[in-house]
């Protein structure tokens, strides 16, 4: 992290003349995070740290010089929250495609990893990432599960795990405390957790989503001091008045012209505004790019570069405890960024740790990363039939019941309807679909869950994939029995993934062998199977941005948020915490009392 005593005391030299820079950086404008100022100055670097910022054509003795005929320069960006794993990359590769936007650092929750592989994700997280042009750091999960008692994943987290992963040096805290009901009301498992990272000494992230008033007071007062979980412009000024780091992310775009406009009328921009990714999906992050999309979006919208860049940058480092990085002046590592423009950032250019590293967006030399096998073999099932897709009642072979059903997007609702029952089966009622989940982690027996599915659409085919935040169960949506069935053999043969069947056939598939959520493709290749993924997923479904998108599939089953959600366990209520019976009454009817009435939503 810090220069070695070797390095400052010829940076000290250098500074003072008495020995040449081993790199001088001419010719360009700093943007000078503290005053906001951009200011012509040159800069001296010695091994991987600033010697000198002064001023521009005072020194000429270096070992090499770069010019950079104008041009802007900025410290190196960095992301306060991301799930590499969203990428569905290695991290070496992650890292070569973001540090050639510009993006130097990052603060990684592998939650997703270690809701699949418990504290030995975390540690693979830990070793791939070590020899990486992109300085990592690694946040302990608190969420693993997230919502415990309504879902299982891999492994379960508590205060042992948490003090075994923040002994480790390259774990910097704690990562998004997800169970904000368990924080609110002093479950054992999160005040251990809590514990375990204010004895650290290190960073508490939060997840305050839908937190307000005094709850959101008792979540901060509980230790927690970051959030990225912004519903509207009221919320991140609610937020930042009451203390908590704001991270604004890039996964939520339709949110920024209004949080960007409530910024602005305050009196001015607190050091505890910052910005993440959160999730970027593989063709995203090639085309629009990581952070560097993200400031560039807040730009368009009336936000002045040199306040955007300060985000993510000197604002960033402070919050993550960094005082190596975040800005251009002597004793900082020299991550760096050259712009052409501030009006549309692009990275010309990226210096890490004082060299030159990438250029017009491509590495110069790939990574390699840490030396450390990848985790595969994670699909803990075996092939389903048509027949586990059938959604059955009881023993009842004909009759009628009246259901509790998933009614929404991303904000669910609960809904009742009544549905006739023929040959022991649900008919699936006009404009509703299915949700089917099945654990993955022989923890438990993995009985399929099956519920109804409204605001979806009738869809026409199935969609599954394993990637399901956060338990990363097997998770299928769509009407038709075969090609559900289809879609998801077609995962548990390809070790996880993503899958489209459609009229028996599979449309399209992007297979993730490794923990079911990452793949082995380079990075062009994912990125083109990726977008046709996402592409023919209109082939089934009918999508209405802002909610109900294809992005949706993966956190369908996120149970820590309010309203019900289908986990394995069973059909869950994430405001009350507990596991619903889906069947409100039913009754069975003789064979000829049967008729092809159409299904009506109740209520």
């Amino acid at each position: 992290m810090h220069a070695t005593a070797e390095t400052r005391r010829r940076a000290v030299q250098a500074a003072r003349g008495d020995t040449a820079f081993d790199l001088l950086l001419t010719d360009t404008h700093i943007v000078d995070m503290v005053t906001g100022e951009i200011r012509r100055a040159d800069v001296g670097i010695v091994g991987e740290m600033i010697a000198s910022v002064h001023p521009a054509g005072s020194r000429t003795d270096a070992a090499e010089i770069h010019a950079l005929d104008g041009a802007f320069l900025s410290p190196g960006l960095m992301d306060t929250h991301v799930h590499l794993e969203s990428s569905h990359l290695p991290p070496a590769r992650y890292a070569d495609i973001v540090v050639a936007q510009g993006t130097t650092a990052v603060f990684w929750d592998p939650h997703e990893l270690a809701n699949v592989l418990g504290v030995a994700g975390v540690r693979y997280a830990v070793e791939a990432s070590r020899n990486l042009p992109l300085q990592v750091m690694v946040a302990a999960p608190s969420s693993v599960p997230s919502t415990p008692g309504l879902e299982m994943s891999g492994a379960d987290f508590a205060g042992k795990e948490m003090d075994t992963m923040l002994a480790w040096p390259e774990v910097n805290g704690v990562a998004e405390v997800m169970d904000m009901h368990g924080v609110l009301h002093g479950s054992t498992r999160m005040m251990e957790i809590l514990e375990a990272g204010l004895r650290s000494g290190k960073l508490i992230e939060g997840h305050a989503r839908g937190l307000r008033g005094a709850d959101l007071q008792a979540y901060l007062a509980a230790g927690v001091t970051s959030d990225h979980e912004l519903t509207s412009a009221e919320d991140a000024l609610e937020k930042l008045r009451a203390g908590l780091t704001l991270e604004i992310r890039g996964s939520h775009p339709y949110l920024l012209p209004d949080i960007v406009a409530a910024l602005k009328t305050l009196p001015h921009l607190s050091s505890q505004i910052t910005v993440c990714t959160d999730d970027v999906p593989p063709d995203m992050l090639l085309e629009k790019g990581g952070i560097i999309a993200l400031l560039n979006l807040l730009i368009e919208h009336g936000m002045a570069a040199t306040d955007v860049l300060r985000f993510a940058t000197l604002n960033a480092a402070i919050r993550l405890q960094r005082n190596d990085l975040g800005l251009i002046a002597a004793g900082r590592r020299a991550d760096l960024v050259v712009f052409d423009s501030l009006e549309k950032l692009q990275a010309r250019r990226v210096y890490v740790a004082g060299k030159l590293t990438a250029r017009n967006g491509k590495l110069l030399t790939p990574s390699v990363g840490g030396d450390v096998l990848p985790p595969r073999d994670t699909m803990q099932l075996s092939a389903v039939s048509a027949d586990d897709f059938a959604l059955k009642i009881g023993n009842i072979t004909h009759g009628e019941a009246r259901l509790r059903h998933i009614s929404g997007a991303r904000f669910t609702q609960w809904g009742e309807v009544d549905v006739q029952i023929r040959d022991g089966k649900v008919q699936i009622p006009d404009g509703f679909s299915l949700i089917w989940v099945q654990h993955r982690h022989a923890r438990h027996a993995a009985v399929p869950q099956i519920a109804l599915l409204e605001g979806w659409g009738e869809l026409r085919g199935a969609i599954a994939t394993s990637y399901s935040h956060d338990s990363h169960n097997l998770v299928v949506l769509g009407r038709n029995a075969e090609d559900m069935a289809l879609a998801a053999n077609t995962l548990i043969a390809s070790g996880g993934g993503m899958a489209l069947a459609k009229e028996q056939q599979i449309i399209a598939h992007v297979a993730m062998p490794i923990a079911g959520m990452l793949s082995d493709l380079p990075p062009a290749e994912l990125a083109v199977a990726f977008r046709e993924l996402r592409d023919r997923s209109s082939d089934i479904a009918d999508w209405e941005p802002p909610y109900r998108v294809f992005k949706a599939i993966e956190g369908t089953c996120l149970a820590c948020n309010a309203g019900p959600h289908l986990t394995d366990l069973g059909l869950t209520d994430g405001t009350t915490r507990q596991i619903v019976d889906p069947v409100i009454s039913c009754r069975e009817t003789p064979v000829n009392a049967q008729h092809n009435n159409t299904h009506r939503r109740a209520g």
